[in-house]
């Protein structure tokens, strides 16, 4: 890819806890985030012309998104794009390959990529067990199985099963994540996490425990893309999309019917061939890559998606978690790789992978809070979760 397209704008509300937003609609808080992302960028909501959402533009779990809302809402005369690639948060980072087909077909000039949510209808951890019988859900609905974090946990045991790892590696991934969301100004939880706290919460789906989980919040995130021509003229320094891809194997889709995978794929995050296919696009191997972000609804799919990009060897996630290689260090040594430096969705808030692609435009813009020193290339990730999965590389403007 030729960076013909850049993130020019982002911005996001306040974070709630679960319930915390009541009062207020999805289009109010999605058209606040996409106003702010609008400012960020120097930019009139009356200049987007195109949407790309992703999860069915579904807001969360229960509302929807319409295009034509927000054109009532904030005024935008036309579109020429509105898309959405399909199921769950597997789609966040591959909503922005939307906005730059949209872009450069010539349909859309700024086309903006927006998620909301709220549980006040339906929680996360009930998505499973509150869908009609179905052949498939048969073979996970009279197992217990309710709810994404009891799929992951299959998983998880599988890879503990297969390669030895402990649960001390997910529990690095927790306290890690928590240590960086210490000093950012909306994150949820903002006191540190012990091996002591995190050994003694509470079993949701063995071997997870309430740690393990993402957090339930409330709010809104918004992005704006454009071309790399226009966005050398707008406000801030353009963040180039290096490389972008969606898709997955049959195989691994089946983690959320029927589990009937092969060894190879069942204990993965099924994000093997976008991570081949990114970084073919981008010309470079996971050794380039400066920070991650990437999608933690559950800590061991944190570590199955550092193998399945090359971090390391498929098996040794455990180890390489463990030893801090994932640990925020504004000039890590080589072979470390800072994870998740704003937080992530266990511990900043999860607003179904949104704040990971901000926190990746602003470590390559230079202005994050824990920035990485001289950071050229951001890795950002949307699921393990219903098919599809997806990947985006970022870059710096040379």
């Amino acid at each position: 890819m030729s960076r013909d397209t850049a993130i020019v704008g982002v911005g996001a509300t306040d974070y709630y806890k679960r319930g915390g937003s009541a009062g207020r609609s999805i289009t109010e808080l999605a058209g606040e985030a996409i106003l702010a992302a609008c400012a960020d960028a120097g930019l009139s909501a009356t200049d987007i012309d195109g949407f790309a959402f992703y999860s069915g533009a579904g807001a969360g779990y229960g509302d929807k998104m319409e295009s034509v809302d927000f054109m009532e809402t904030l005024g935008i005369p036309e579109i020429g794009f509105s898309a959405t690639l399909t199921n769950g948060g597997g789609g966040s980072a591959g909503a922005i390959g939307l906005a730059r087909a949209a872009i450069l077909a010539g349909d859309a000039s700024v086309v903006v990529t927006v998620m909301a949510l709220q549980q006040q209808k339906q929680r996360l951890g009930t998505v499973v067990a509150s869908k009609p019988p179905t052949p498939a859900g048969s073979f996970v609905q009279p197992s217990g199985l309710a709810g994404p974090g009891h799929l992951m946990s299959v998983l998880a045991r599988r890879h503990m099963h297969q390669y030895g790892t402990t649960r001390e590696a997910f529990a690095e991934i927790a306290i890690s994540t928590r240590q960086n969301a210490l000093n950012r100004p909306k994150a949820i939880q903002k006191a540190p996490l012990t091996r002591e706290e995190y050994f003694a919460g509470r079993m949701i789906a063995e071997p997870l425990c309430v740690y393990d989980f993402c957090l339930e919040t409330e709010g809104a995130v918004a992005v704006l893309t454009t071309s790399i021509e226009r966005a050398r003229d707008l406000r801030q320094p353009p963040v180039p999309v290096v490389a972008v891809a969606h898709g997955g194997t049959r195989e691994w889709g089946r983690g959320f019917s029927w589990f009937g995978m092969p060894d190879e794929v069942f204990a993965s995050s099924g994000h093997k061939p976008i991570a081949d296919r990114l970084y073919r696009q981008a010309g470079v191997t996971p050794q380039d890559i400066d920070v991650a972000l990437i999608y933690d609804h559950f800590t061991p799919m944190v570590l199955m998606q550092i193998e399945d990009y090359g971090f390391c060897a498929k098996g040794e996630g455990g180890a390489f978690v463990e030893s801090g290689a994932i640990r925020y260090d504004p000039k890590p040594p080589a072979g470390h790789i800072p994870v998740n430096t704003h937080g992530g969705q266990l511990s900043e808030a999860y607003v179904i992978g949104m704040t990971h692609i901000l926190e990746g435009v602003e470590q390559m813009r230079g202005a994050a809070i824990n920035q990485v020193a001289e950071a050229e290339l951001a890795l950002v990730t949307g699921g393990p979760a219903s098919l599809p999965v997806s990947g985006l590389i970022l870059g710096r403007d040379s």
